[in-house]
């Protein structure tokens, strides 16, 4: 069964993290966040999950602005063309359905199928918001904490440009 956002926020807490959430109306994609008024400091993200003509399964953790080049990350992850992962593969593997994927969707992943890339230009700054496993609400989490809440699920996050260089 999937963490729920509680269960999510004991985790964190047992990790020592703080965190900030707002709860707002639902929202499914970053143009309707951006109508949304969330008063949260930091990046907001947008989250693609992946599956490659290989099976290999990815979670890219952007910057909501970042246009990623899904050609060029293939070639620098040396990973087969990609596609957007079915609703079905990303409840099996993330526990969450489409408009609600967020890098803390990683708690979910017990069997370490998704390799988790985020985008250079997000570690830019000292926090960033995410979906708590809902898209009804945006939790703020410093940088730093949240990486290390990705490596304490046992995923190791690949930093990487995501634009065409």
């Amino acid at each position: 069964m999937p963490l729920t956002r509680q269960q999510l926020f004991s985790a964190l807490a047992d990790l020592g993290i703080q965190t900030e959430t707002i709860d707002h109306p639902a929202v499914f994609t970053v143009a309707e966040s951006d109508k949304v008024e969330i008063p949260l400091p930091g990046a907001h993200t947008k989250n693609l999950f992946l599956k490659d003509d290989k099976g290999a399964l990815f979670l890219v953790i952007a910057k909501a602005e970042t246009r990623v080049d899904l050609k060029g990350l293939s070639k620098k992850l040396g990973a087969g063309r990609f596609s957007f992962g079915r609703p079905e593969l990303l409840m099996e593997t993330l526990g969450v359905s489409p408009g609600s994927v967020t890098a803390f969707a990683v708690i979910n992943d017990t069997e370490n199928r998704v390799k988790i890339v985020v985008d250079e230009a997000l570690m830019a700054g000292t926090s960033m918001n995410c979906h708590p496993l809902e898209n009804t609400a945006t939790t703020n989490i410093a940088r730093d904490d949240l990486l290390r809440f990705i490596r304490a699920t046992g995923h190791e996050p690949c930093v990487m440009e995501l634009t065409a260089s």
